[in-house]
C-alpha cells in the first residue's frame, strides 16, 4: 500500500453459481461467502473476469447491469480486505472460446476496427472501476493465444497489446498491467505463438506464467512452473505465477496438496512474487457449458462446490504463513556461483534452422535445471541471446552449465574460452539434436575449445547402441574417486541417441564410456577449465520416465566441487533440494524441499561456524526431520564466512519478495523417486507496488 511492496497470494475467481456465466445470475451473498473463505485462509487477492459477450453485447454498448454487478463484486472484496485483478478480453475460458455475437469472425489482432473495439472496452471498464480501492491491477486477456490464434507475427501482437495498454493508461488505469497470455511463447517453450516475452516486457509491468504440466516424472512436474518463472524472469520484470492448479478428477487430494506445496515453494525460490491458483471453487454445473463437455473443469477449486476447503487451500494458507514469517517482500534469493546457459536456439528462429529443434533444447534445459537444484546448486539462467546485446555471457559464476548442446552462436565459443581463462569451469554436453538438419556440433571451434579432434563422418551420427550409458572415472575428480561409475538410461530418436567420437589432443580424459572411449574430457584454460561430455546426458534423462534424481546430480556435484562453488547449505540426499533466502536485515533462511515419499532425517552441511535454528526456537539443530514431500524452513545462524571475492565473483539473482508450523507434509505418501545410480571404489528482484504501475527494484540477487 502507498508504494510498499505487496504479496499477491490468491486465486482466479468464478462464483460457483455460474462459472463464466456468473454475472447473469449474480448472487452477492454467495460471492461474499466465497470471498470470506479465501480471506479466512490468508489469501489477499483474486483475479476476476469481464466475460466479454455479456459485458459488451454490442460493439458500441456496455451492459450496465453487468457493470453494476461487478461494482458490487468489488465492494464485497473491500468488505473482506481483499483486492482483485480484473481481466478485460475474456473470450477463452475453461475449454471453450466465447465470442460476442457481433465479432463475426474478425481477426482479433489485425482488424483495425476490432482492435479499436477491444481498446474501447478496456478503457470503459477502467473509467468505471480504476478508482475503486479493490482494484490491484489489470490483465488484458485470458490466454489470448488460444482465443486469438498463435500464428500472428509477434510485431502485430505487440502492437495490439500496446494499443490496449495505452487505452488503459489514458483512461486512468494506474495499477500494474500485464497481458494474461500465459507466457507460453518461444522464450519459454520453444514454440512461437506471437507472444514474445521480449516484447511483452517492454509493454507490461509484470509477466505471468500459466503452468499445467503433463509429464512422466513427478519431480519434473513439480519444477515445471519454477523453470517457467526462471525463464520469464530473465526479462527483468516481476513474475507472478498467474495460473497453476490441478483438477481433483486428475489427482488425489493428497497428491494435489503435494503438487501445490512444491509449486508454491519452488516458484518462490525461482523468483516469483505472486501466486494465483486456478481456481477458487469447484462447480456443480454439469448441464452448463463449458462444464458439460469439459467435466473435469468443474473440479479445480480450492474449495468444493459447497464451499468446504480442500487440502490445496490449506497449502495456500500454510504458504501464506511462511511468507509472513520470513517477511517475504524484504527477502531475496541468495547469490549463486552456478549459471545455466540458455541457448539462443531456444528463443530465436535463425534462417534455415529447423523450428522443431527448439523443443529438445527446452527439455534438456528443464532437466539440467532440476539436476542443478537437486545438487543444491540453484542456478542463475543466463541467455545466449542476451549475451549478444550485452557483450558476452554474464560473468561472475564459477560453474557454467550448457546441457545437451547441438549448436552455439559462433562468438559463444570465444566467450566460453574467456570465462574459463578467467577462472570458471565451463561444462558442455554434446547433442546431435533431435532433427536431421545439419547433423553435428555447430560450435564453431569444437576441437580448439575442448582440446580434442572429433571423428565424425559425413552426415552420419554415431549411435548409442547400449541400453545404458556408463561413465567410469579414470582419475579422481571433484570428490569422486578413480573407478567411480555413473549410469544413465540411453534414450532418443535416430538423430539424438548419439555420442560424439573424439580423440584428445590437449585435453585430459576424466571418464570413459563402457567401451573405453573418452566420455568426459577437461582442457585447462588459464585459471579455469572447459569440460566436454560426449553424451547428451540431460536430454536422455529428459526423455526417461520417472528418472529423477538421476546420476546427473552426482556429476553436477563433482563439477561444482572441481569449480570451487560455494554452497551455503547442502545435503547428501539427492531427493532433498536446498536453497537460501536472504532478508534485508541480514537474516538467512534455509529452504529444504523433500521429494521423498518417506520421512527423512538429514544432516545439512553449512559453512564453518554456522548452525540451523527452527524459526520459533533458540536451540540449534544438527539434523532435520522432514515429512514425506515436506518443506522445512530454518534460520541459518552464525558468522557468514564468504570471502571478499563474493562481490565480484558471484552471479547476482534478482531479489524476490502451514499452518502455524513451517514444516509442511501431506498425510499420505506417493510414489518413490528413483535412486541415483552410482557405484564407487571409494533468484532486488523486481517487486510490484500496489498503487503505481512503476516497478521498484529490490536488492540484488544471485542465481
Amino acid at each position: 500500500m502507498g508504494g510498499t511492496p505487496v504479496n499477491w497470494l490468491g486465486a482466479n475467481f468464478w462464483s460457483r453459481t455460474g462459472g463464466p456465466l456468473m454475472w447473469r445470475d449474480y448472487d452477492p451473498a454467495v460471492v461474499a461467502e466465497e470471498l470470506a473463505v479465501l480471506k479466512a485462509h490468508g489469501l489477499t487477492v483474486t483475479r476476476s473476469f469481464f466475460y466479454w459477450p455479456d459485458f459488451m453485447p454490442d460493439p458500441h454498448r456496455i451492459d450496465e447491469a453487468m457493470t453494476a454487478r461487478f461494482g458490487d463484486f468489488l465492494d464485497r472484496h473491500t468488505e473482506q480486505g481483499l483486492t482483485t485483478i480484473p481481466t478485460f478480453i475474456v473470450g477463452h475460458m475453461s475449454g471453450e472460446n466465447w465470442d460476442p455475437a457481433w465479432r463475426q469472425g474478425r481477426q482479433l489482432y489485425e482488424d483495425v476496427w476490432l482492435v479499436g473495439r477491444q481498446a474501447w472496452f478496456a478503457a470503459e471498464m477502467v473509467r468505471r472501476f480504476a478508482r475503486h480501492p479493490a482494484v490491484a491491477g489489470w490483465l488484458v486477456s485470458n490466454e489470448m493465444p488460444i482465443y486469438g490464434g498463435s500464428a500472428t507475427d509477434h510485431e502485430i501482437v505487440a502492437s495490439w497489446a500496446r494499443i490496449i495498454r495505452d487505452a488503459v493508461r489514458a483512461a486512468g488505469g494506474h495499477q500494474p498491467l500485464s497481458l494474461g497470455d500465459g507466457a507460453w511463447g518461444i522464450e519459454v517453450t520453444g514454440t512461437d505463438n506471437g507472444f514474445r516475452l521480449a516484447d511483452i516486457a517492454e509493454i507490461a509491468d509484470f509477466l505471468g506464467p500459466h503452468a499445467y504440466p503433463i509429464g512422466d516424472d513427478p519431480i519434473r512436474q513439480r519444477y515445471a512452473a519454477a523453470i517457467a518463472c526462471e525463464l520469464a524472469g530473465t526479462f527483468g520484470r516481476p513474475v507472478i505465477m498467474e495460473e497453476f492448479g490441478v483438477s481433483s478428477d486428475f489427482a488425489a487430494e493428497a497428491n494435489a496438496a503435494t503438487y501445490y506445496r512444491h509449486v508454491l515453494h519452488s516458484t518462490l525460490l525461482a523468483g516469483a512474487t505472486g501466486w494465483l491458483a486456478w481456481n477458487n471453487t469447484d462447480f456443480a454445473l454439469p448441464d452448463t457449458d463449458p462444464y458439460r463437455h469439459h467435466a473435469f473443469e468443474q473440479h479445480f477449486g480450492l474449495t468444493d462446490s459447497s464451499g468446504t476447503p480442500k487440502a490445496t487451500l490449506r497449502e495456500m494458507r500454510a504458504f501464506g504463513a511462511t511468507l509472513a514469517a520470513i517477511d517475504h517482500t524484504r527477502t531475496a534469493r541468495a547469490d549463486t556461483d552456478t549459471a545455466l546457459i540458455v541457448s539462443s536456439y531456444l528463443d530465436t528462429q535463425y534462417p534455415f534452422t529447423s523450428p522443431d529443434g527448439h523443443i529438445a533444447i527446452g527439455k534438456a534445459l528443464h532437466q539440467a535445471y532440476i539436476s542443478a537444484r537437486l545438487a543444491d546448486l540453484p542456478p542463475k539462467l543466463t541467455r545466449e541471446t542476451t549475451a549478444v546485446r550485452n557483450g558476452g555471457i554474464e560473468k561472475g559464476a564459477r560453474l557454467y552449465l550448457a546441457p545437451s548442446v547441438k549448436q552455439f552462436l559462433a562468438p559463444t565459443a570465444r566467450e566460453l574460452d574467456e570465462l574459463a581463462d578467467g577462472g570458471a569451469t565451463v561444462y558442455v554436453s554434446y547433442s546431435a539434436g533431435d532433427v536431421g538438419w545439419h547433423r553435428g556440433p555447430s560450435y564453431g571451434a569444437l576441437n580448439e575449445l575442448f582440446g580434442v579432434r572429433h571423428q565424425l563422418d559425413v552426415g552420419l551420427t554415431d549411435p548409442i547402441e547400449d541400453d545404458t550409458v556408463q561413465l567410469t572415472f579414470t582419475r579422481d575428480f571433484g570428490g569422486l574417486a578413480r573407478g567411480t561409475a555413473l549410469w544413465w538410461r540411453a534414450a532418443g530418436s535416430e538423430h539424438s541417441r548419439a555420442y560424439l567420437p573424439v580423440t584428445p589432443t590437449t585435453a585430459e580424459v576424466i571418464a570413459t564410456d563402457a567401451h573405453g572411449r573418452p566420455a568426459l574430457l577437461r582442457r585447462q584454460a588459464g585459471r579455469g577449465s572447459l569440460i566436454l561430455c560426449t553424451y547428451p546426458l540431460e536430454y536422455m534423462a529428459a526423455l526417461t520416465p520417472r528418472v529423477n534424481p538421476d546420476a546427473t546430480v552426482t556429476l553436477y556435484t563433482a563439477l561444482a566441487t572441481h569449480a570451487g562453488v560455494r554452497r551455503p547449505i547442502s545435503v547428501d540426499d539427492p531427493r532433498v533440494a536446498c536453497d537460501v533466502l536472504v532478508h534485508q536485515d541480514g537474516r538467512r533462511f534455509a529452504v529444504l524441499a523433500s521429494h521423498a515419499d518417506e520421512t527423512l532425517t538429514i544432516k545439512p552441511v553449512l559453512a564453518a561456524g554456522e548452525v540451523l535454528l527452527p524459526l520459533d526456537e533458540d536451540e540449534p539443530v544438527d539434523s532435520v526431520t522432514m515429512g514425506p514431500f515436506g518443506i522445512n524452513i530454518l534460520l541459518i545462524n552464525g558468522k557468514q564466512t564468504e570471502d571478499k571475492s563474493r562481490i565480484t565473483t558471484r552471479l547476482v539473482r534478482v531479489p524476490i519478495d502451514s499452518m502455524v508450523t513451517l514444516t509442511s507434509s501431506p498425510s499420505v505418501s506417493g510414489p518413490t523417486p528413483s535412486g541415483v545410480p552410482v557405484s564407487s571404489t571409494s533468484p532486488g528482484s523486481s517487486v510490484i507496488t500496489e498503487e503505481t504501475y512503476s516497478i521498484s527494484d529490490g536488492t540484488s540477487h544471485s542465481s
